[in-house]
């Protein structure tokens, strides 16, 4: 359970990150189409799409195929509470 919170935070301080990132763009599309390739997605999907005009060293790479392998770990229902709770905040 300790190795899933620390993900679960991880995640929301990258989700942050990239909402931060992504201000004056379209923030709700960008948030969320990296939302759901880092969910449903592979780690050069991320690259090539929401992430696709940033620079993304390799350490940020490492980080972001880690948290991925965490994500994809997770059972699907978990996955899909996940969608459901982000989509929750975002159209607040």
């Amino acid at each position: 359970m300790k190795a899933s919170s620390g993900v679960l935070r991880v995640a929301l301080t990258l989700f942050c990150i990239c909402g931060l990132v992504a201000a004056g763009e379209d923030d709700n599309e960008f948030f969320l189409d990296f939302l759901q390739t880092l969910l449903v997605g592979t780690p050069e999907e991320l690259y090539e799409g929401p992430l696709g005009k940033f620079d993304v060293n390799e350490d940020a790479k490492s980080a972001l195929t880690a948290l991925k392998s965490c994500i994809d770990g997770l059972q699907p229902m978990h996955k899909a509470e996940l969608v459901k709770l982000l989509v929750q905040v975002l159209g607040s």
